[in-house]
């Protein structure tokens, strides 16, 4: 632990090489000011002190001269003090920034896949407290650093007083050491656990406030309550056994040194007595020892949290050295006149990598190959789990497949950059996703080239301009946290505006209208079909159920369990294909259903929708 922790702390001077020196300078600097100021305490003793006793008269200007000395170091001390503080505090809290930055840059670069296999609570906690853990030591690592250097000048100015007393602070020190081995090593597996349960509860946290919907809804406050207790109880009770291990351990490390300054005393006694040393000698030592007692216990505030730092280093990094980011090459689409993309899959497989690595993951995909033709619009249709939404992931590059290609213009999109890829395709998801900002930033998400007049043209196509147009403040509304002041079907087409104000040449819609009515969703659909935004009409992928929705689109592909069944026009899959009729109509079924209130038959319809 000793080790791996001082390996922490080594790339924390690697990387703040500057600042570290500076605060080690400061540290220094007071440091060889305390071993001064012993002396100079005890030369005082001895030479005004005493004598003052003795003579019954007081030399005003040694008095004088003595206080000047004292000011004059403790002036230097108050530099040295600052120095320290201030480059431990810059350089702890810039590498805490540093390293934020990079665990949530990676996890932008980590595909999907990787994702799903972490809660969100768990990756918040690397990001926050992980990571405050890793470099938590570095507070007091430039004290302790000067603390060494004091310990070897105190050390060495003993052993040129008297070698005896120099003796006496060799076996105390060795011993501060080794107490603080053994409580690094017990502390070690306790930190670990501490730092899960951390993670632990706030996965369990962010879980429950983000489906605060569902357990209202459902009634379940009291048992998410406990199940949020339980594991606030394992944190208590791992922060307890830390704090009780501290509690066992801090007196000792308080009082070795109170020790060493009576053992110092107790020696130095009988060493004056027999006349080895002097009086001013004996006090210095003495004086030394007692100053020695709160630096020395810097050392012990760096050993102690290594622990702590290494559970909260091993844990960034299993996010930094986590494999699985997603390669982009160097190719580029050419947007010349923004016509519409070409979307091709070329018999493609693809399965989601399990949680368990120990298991194997069903095929999601198989021998997958279909067309969206430069500028048509293609409906995806087929019963829940066929593997619909995995098909509009691919098509953005939101993962890869396992086997064949996914094509646009005929180039493989593992082939192309992230901005051309970007730039070209645009998904909208099934769960709309609105940020706590105005519309306006929810729109342009701060793209270059978006103006105002781009973001009312988007509105417009998404069917979304009216009310926006009626929000208190227009474009500058505030929509809350995830949108919580907009409708469901608001929040559709508030997220379908954003992916047309980037002017995409291939448009994924994952059921992104199931929200608004047939009628709004029929318009949307004519309105994409003939514009984007203000330029040519895009290709259109869209994952659709309702028959007006189908009916729009120039082909028809039918998936069944992650294979493509049938293609075709909406009329020629009703006539042909069951599956298909089946589907489209058990769902109108339902449609219609929805329109009467207090029907006892929606239950059944909802069943054979199901089915």
């Amino acid at each position: 632990m000793l080790i791996r922790g001082l390996r922490v702390l080594g790339v924390a001077v690697r990387e703040q090489p500057r600042i570290f020196a500076a605060a080690v300078g400061g540290s220094v600097l007071f440091s060889l000011l305390v071993i001064a100021n012993a002396y100079v305490v005890g030369w005082i003793v001895g030479t005004v002190v005493v004598p003052a006793f003795q003579d019954g008269r007081l030399e005003v200007g040694l008095v004088a001269g003595s206080a000047a000395a004292l000011l004059g170091i403790s002036g230097l001390r108050v530099v040295g003090i600052f120095g320290r503080r201030l480059g431990a505090g810059y350089m702890q809290f810039r590498l805490q920034a540093a390293y934020r930055r990079r665990v949530t840059g990676r996890y932008l670069e980590l595909p999907l896949a990787w994702h799903h296999r972490n809660a969100t609570g768990t990756l918040l906690s690397n990001a926050n407290s992980d990571v405050e853990a890793a470099w938590y030591p570095i507070a007091p690592l430039p004290f302790a650093v000067g603390t060494l250097v004091m310990l070897v000048a105190a050390v060495g100015s003993l052993f040129v007083t008297d070698w005896v007393l120099a003796m006496v602070g060799l076996t105390v020190f060795p011993a501060l050491f080794a107490l603080n081995v053994v409580y690094s090593r017990r502390m070690a597996p306790r930190q670990a656990r501490a730092q899960r349960m951390r993670a632990e509860v706030s996965a369990i946290a962010h879980e429950s406030f983000d489906g605060a919907l569902v357990i209202k809804t459902m009634g379940r406050e009291a048992q998410e309550t406990t199940r949020f207790a339980e594991r606030a109880g394992e944190l208590r009770d791992s922060l307890i056994s830390v704090g009780r291990l501290r509690g066992a351990f801090d007196p000792l490390l308080e009082t070795l040194p109170s020790v060493g300054t009576l053992a110092v005393l107790v020696v130095g006694a009988f060493r004056l007595r027999d006349g080895a040393i002097s009086v001013t000698e004996l006090v210095s030592v003495a004086f030394l020892f007692t100053v020695l007692a709160f630096p020395v216990r810097a050392i012990g505030w760096v050993l102690a949290e290594l622990p702590r730092s290494v559970a909260g280093w091993d844990r960034v990094q299993a996010v930094l050295t986590a494999t699985g980011q997603m390669r982009y090459g160097d190719a580029e689409l050419d947007r010349a006149g923004g016509a519409p993309a070409a979307l091709t899959f070329d018999e493609v497989d693809f399965g989601y990598e399990p949680a368990d690595a120990a298991t194997t993951s069903p095929r999601v995909l198989d021998e997958v190959s279909f067309e969206v033709p430069a500028g048509r619009t293609v409906a995806l249709v087929g019963p829940t789990g066929s593997g619909k939404s995995t098909i509009a992931s691919l098509a953005v590059r939101l993962v890869d497949p396992d086997n064949g290609a996914v094509r646009l213009d005929g180039v493989d999109v593992r082939t192309l950059t992230a901005g051309s890829l970007s730039a070209t395709t645009a998904l909208v998801a099934q769960v709309p996703f609105v940020f706590d900002d105005t519309v306006r930033a929810n729109i342009a998400l701060d793209r270059p080239g978006i103006s105002d007049d781009d973001v009312w043209a988007a509105l417009r196509l998404a069917e979304a301009a009216g009310f926006v147009a009626a929000l208190p403040d227009g474009l500058d509304t505030m929509v809350g946290e995830r949108g919580t002041s907009l409708s469901g079907g608001q929040r559709q087409r508030l997220t379908l505006a954003r992916a047309l104000a980037g002017r995409p040449r291939l448009l994924v819609l994952d059921d992104a209208t199931s929200a608004v009515d047939p009628r709004v969703e029929a318009a949307i659909l004519a309105s994409l079909r003939g514009s984007s935004a203000g330029g040519a009409a895009a290709s259109i992928l869209v994952v659709a159920y309702r028959r007006a929705t189908i009916a729009l689109a120039d082909e028809v592909v039918y998936v069944e369990r992650g294979r493509v069944v049938a293609r075709g026009t909406h009329p020629e899959l009703l006539a042909t294909v069951t599956g298909y009729a089946d589907l489209v109509t058990a769902y109108e079924k339902a449609e219609a259903e929805r329109g009467r209130d207090d029907d006892p038959n929606l239950v059944d319809f909802g069943a054979e929708v199901t089915r």
